[in-house]
């Protein structure tokens, strides 16, 4: 598929080449590589002086790809992926096939996204419409000396625009299929000459959803987002900048589809008739679940930048990042996926009712940069405060949930399960009710420090110590204080009944297996968590990394680099309940798991790199290999009902990055893009997790190969008019989608093409656009999972499919 999309590439840059009639460039005033400026460092340098792997991405071409959050930014970056699950909170980035599933909100992302200097703690939580941005960078392999913390895979640092002094306004307006529409205000400009400047950005979206479902359709878009800003700049030394901004978010996320039926399709189609695809249709974009997934996402900051020219150290540069941010999400889903009423979170809109998590940050850093002929150096310090309260009821009953339980053990007359009537037990609305509150406090100091030993040969070291704490406060409980378990297990005692071990106590036609009883009850509902109820935790950590590169210069358009890093995610603690898979006394539930702890996440990193800047610096050609081996890796798994942490040992990622951008010899075309190739495994020594599918075996979500390019055409009509095509297209081969790896759930190599024509006055005034993403409508898995309860069934998530409308322009 790969080549696939370079094949679509060449014949699409040809097109435009031909079309340009062959009209070259001035090579004196025309583009070139020396203009792309990067602050991977923390210090503006040229993308060709800085010893990291950058795709950076500026704002024409966001504008041109149809990048509008994190998860669009996958069409124009090699290696990155991003997918959402359950709901667009539940967000994953994963740079070389490496990063941390979201579904569970106790382990913290190894993609780490920093907006205008502020982390944020997990990749859903920077969620969010972008805004106007400058532009993205994507920092490849570990960068925890420099960017917050962790970081073991990567870094999305976006950059958005700042107040002017000089007075302008914009304006959007987009229209698309899916009964879409979109708006967004801009203003900025001077309030006091030279001193104060402001900037005010508002914008809106809503669409349909484009799942089908039986009420309202699923994955619809509702919100408003804005943002303020004010620049102060009281000498020609300082510079302070106050942002604030806020966003509401409704939707009805997210739907999934049947990808594969298992034996028990037959008693969700007799409870509910037609309630589930029979034969699965992924294409028909069908959603058969009866609860309602709407949910309400609010995100909120206030942070203030300050920069002061010092007058010591040669003039060196006092940087303070001070942030404060809430975010929250409330609502429901249903949790089972089908049109029986078997499981469900329950629909509350907020933030303090069941179905709710919440975050508040507080963020301070603060860096002293300076320079001298031979040095560039850097310290710093920063420290976090994260406040996370999550309150949980994914295992709700529904009003069906005895009656399939019933089934599964081959009896609808009376509860095999309970001996009782059937409705007498699992009362509808009662089920799992948990609450955790967790506060991680974190500080480091930080250096990172470039020596020119020569006018060629640069040696760059960076160091951090990091501290961090974290403590949990749990309760759980359940709502009927489990009686419906507690009646199965005792049932089961009286009965002689089965053991994990013993085989099963299953009637004829039943379809579950040994440890029925354990699956049911050791951890959704089981009595023993709300007899436990409480359970405090806690955890300290310290960690020294670092990094070292050296680069040396053949020429000034040739360097070549070797760096080593070393990086580290901190543990934490498993927010789902746990349960042993032991069970020691017949007829009592499986003991709660108390410690939940898992141990933090390191990798030693090496690279070996160079680049080329080509052709009268026309040309950028960067390759790069790499070598990552990661100890402790966080592994979230989801077995159909709960999702729990395993440390696997040691994975390994290498491979090669390579990056272009060519501004080429045809007066308005330019051609980007790039190549990962990433090995991204289990090693064979790892011990046997997930049922044996994982040693040996690449990681989910890991394609081998994924390439992006992007082609710009812009040629004047006439004295007026200009205009524009842009494509941009995304391949990957294949990959697994499941944590587990179950064959089942592998995605086949695919590739997505954004597509947009434009027309615009020769001054930029306004500008009329139609778009395409996901241009040739590609159906694709973002994850398949285990279908809840639903023995050898399996669902997914599936990417956006085609979208496509109409966008107005103006600039005033």
């Amino acid at each position: 598929m790969l080549f696939r999309t370079s094949a679509l590439a060449v014949v699409l840059a040809s097109a435009f080449t031909a079309a340009a009639n062959a009209q070259t460039a001035d090579t004196d005033t025309a583009a070139t590589v020396d203009e792309i400026v990067v602050t991977a460092q923390m210090r503006e340098q040229s993308l060709q002086d800085v010893p990291i792997v950058v795709t950076s991405v500026n704002a024409q071409q966001l504008q041109d790809a149809g990048v509008r959050d994190i998860k669009d930014l996958t069409i124009v970056a090699p290696g990155l992926t991003v997918t959402s699950t359950s709901s667009s909170a539940v967000t994953t980035a994963r740079i070389r096939g490496i990063g941390t599933v979201g579904d569970n909100p106790g382990l913290e992302s190894s993609v780490g996204v920093i907006i205008d200097g502020v982390y944020r703690p997990r990749n859903g939580v920077a969620f969010s419409d972008l805004g106007e941005t400058s532009r993205i960078e994507v920092l490849k392999g570990p960068q925890g000396t420099l960017f917050g913390k962790n970081t073991t895979a990567g870094v999305i640092n976006i950059i958005t625009a700042r107040p002017s002094f000089q007075l302008g306004a914009t304006s959007e307006a987009q229209f698309t299929n899916f009964d879409g529409f979109g708006g967004s205000i801009s203003l900025t400009g001077p309030i006091i000459d030279d001193k104060l400047a402001a900037r005010v950005y508002v914008a809106a979206r809503e669409r349909d959803g484009y799942y089908k479902t039986q009420g309202p359709d699923n994955n619809d878009q509702d919100f408003y987002t804005g943002r303020a800003q004010l620049l102060y700049t009281p000498t020609s030394t300082i510079d302070i900048n106050v942002s604030m901004d806020y966003t509401k978010r409704d939707e009805r996320c997210c739907g999934a589809v049947q990808i594969l039926n298992g034996a028990t399709q037959a008693i969700i189609n007799s409870l509910a008739p037609g309630g589930l695809a029979i034969p699965p249709d992924p294409d028909s974009f069908r959603d058969y679940s009866n609860r309602s997934f709407l949910k309400t996402v609010k995100d909120s900051g206030f942070s203030v930048e300050a920069n002061w020219k010092t007058p010591w150290l040669g003039g060196a540069k006092l940087t303070s990042i001070t942030a404060v941010r809430d975010w929250s999400q409330s609502g429901g889903s249903d949790v089972d996926w089908t049109s029986a009423d078997i499981l469900y979170s329950p629909t509350h809109r907020e933030s303090s009712n069941p179905g709710s998590s919440k975050f508040h940050t507080f963020t301070q850093e603060v860096r002293l940069a300076g320079a001298t002929d031979k040095l560039d150096w850097l310290v710093g310090a920063f420290y976090s405060r994260e406040d996370l309260s999550l309150h949980v009821r994914t295992v709700t009953y529904g009003t069906q949930y005895e009656q399939y339980v019933n089934a599964l053990f081959g009896n609808t007359l009376s509860s095999v399960f309970t001996g009782r009537p059937l409705g007498t037990t699992f009362v509808a609305g009662n089920g799992q009710d948990d609450l955790y509150q967790q506060r991680e406090e974190g500080f480091s100091l930080f250096t990172n420090n470039s020596y020119k030993i020569t006018d060629a040969l640069e040696l760059t070291v960076g160091l951090r110590y990091t501290w961090e704490d974290k403590d949990l406060k749990t309760f759980w409980s359940n709502t009927d204080g489990g009686v419906g378990c507690a009646t199965a297990l005792a049932r089961a005692s009286a009965l002689g009944g089965p053991l994990p071990a013993s085989g099963a106590l299953i009637r004829a036609g039943g379809l579950l297996g040994a440890g029925t009883y354990q699956v049911l009850c050791a951890a959704s509902n089981s009595p023993a968590f709300g007899q436990i109820r409480n359970n405090d935790q806690s955890l300290s950590e310290e960690e020294l990394t670092g990094t070292a590169k050296l680069a040396y210069r053949f020429s000034p358009e040739v360097m070549t680099y070797a760096s080593f890093a070393r990086g580290y995610k901190a543990g934490g603690f498993n927010l789902d309940r746990i349960a042993t898979t032991v069970q020691t006394v017949r007829g009592q539930p499986t003991a709660p798991v108390l410690d939940t702890s898992f141990a933090p996440e390191t990798v030693d990193s090496y690279e070996l790199g160079m680049k080329n800047t080509l052709f009268s610096r026309k040309v950028l050609l960067n390759v790069t290999g790499f070598y990552q081996r990661y100890e402790d890796f966080q592994l979230n798994a989801f077995n159909g009902l709960v999702f729990s942490v395993a440390s696997v040992p040691k994975v390994i990622s290498k491979g090669v990055d390579l990056d272009f951008i060519w501004f080429t010899p045809v007066e308005g075309l330019t051609m980007n893009g790039g190549v990962t190739y990433a090995e991204t495994y289990y090693p064979k020594s790892n011990p046997i997790f997930l049922g044996g599918n994982l040693p040996g075996s690449r990681l989910s979500l890991a394609p081998l190969w994924s390439g992006a390019l992007g082609v710009t055409y812009e040629h004047n009509l006439s004295d007026d008019l200009v205009g524009r095509i842009a494509v941009n297209a995304k391949s990957v081969s294949s990959f697994n989608t499941g944590s587990d790896l179950d064959p089942v759930k592998n995605q086949p190599g695919y590739t997505l093409v954004n597509a947009r024509v434009g027309l615009t006055s020769a001054d930029k005034r306004w500008a009329v656009e139609a778009f395409a993403q996901n241009l040739f409508d590609d159906v694709y898995y973002q994850v398949g999972f285990n279908a809840v309860l639903q023995s050898g069934s399996y669902d997914a998530f599936l990417g956006q499919p085609r979208t496509y409308g109409v966008a107005l322009r103006f600039t005033y």
